[in-house]
């Protein structure tokens, strides 16, 4: 039993402690439930962060371009841009049946695609996707035509290679870039001499 005990020694407070019990918290159950149920969701957690660290790796593998997967898809994907071409200057209003007609005297067509801004509003290009790659050559024929009043660009679609263009220029890359108030060093040939 365990008692807590004033200078007086009379007992000010029974904890429910029996003497059987091994230990026990301030509630009265047993401690060990509680570890076990603690170790318990402890092993679970960690199954699940071992779940998550997979799926990044996975995930990190597919981006970077690792696996055959991923190859295979970017040879799909580039090879379906051999088959496409790019078209400016597109009415706002054209329809991708409209763009399909226009078209499809160069050969057939697989899919139209009007790109949109995020209000679903279109940008003025397209993609059109054809079924032989000789059909990208023919339809170069169709640049300038006039399609619903305007002139349309037309040229072969190019591949985008993944991180080609990255960390290049902007603000704040390489040596070029000076912050406001850099660069005032001595310059010997600069007017007004030193502040004073």
């Amino acid at each position: 039993r365990v008692c807590v005990m004033d200078d007086s020694g009379a007992v000010d407070e029974d904890l429910g402690v029996d003497d059987g019990d091994a230990m026990a918290d301030i509630t009265g159950e047993p401690v060990d439930e509680d570890l076990e149920a603690m170790k318990s969701k402890l092993e679970e957690m960690e199954q699940e962060a071992e779940k998550l660290k997979k799926m990044q790796e996975e995930t990190e593998e597919q981006i970077m371009g690792g696996g055959e997967g991923s190859e295979a898809a970017q040879a799909a994907s580039e090879e379906i841009d051999m088959r496409s071409i790019y078209v400016g200057n597109v009415d706002y209003h054209a329809t991708p049946e409209e763009l399909h007609e226009h078209f499809q005297s160069v050969g057939t067509v697989n899919r139209v695609t009007i790109l949109c801004d995020k209000f679903r509003n279109p940008k003025g290009y397209a993609y059109i996707e054809f079924a032989e790659k000789e059909a990208v050559e023919t339809s170069l024929s169709l640049n300038e035509s006039v399609f619903k009043g305007r002139p349309l660009k037309v040229t072969a679609k190019r591949t985008n290679i993944f991180g080609f263009n990255r960390g290049r220029g902007g603000r704040g890359h390489g040596p070029a870039f000076r912050a406001r108030g850099g660069g005032r060093g001595f310059h010997p040939h600069a007017r007004g001499g030193p502040r004073g």
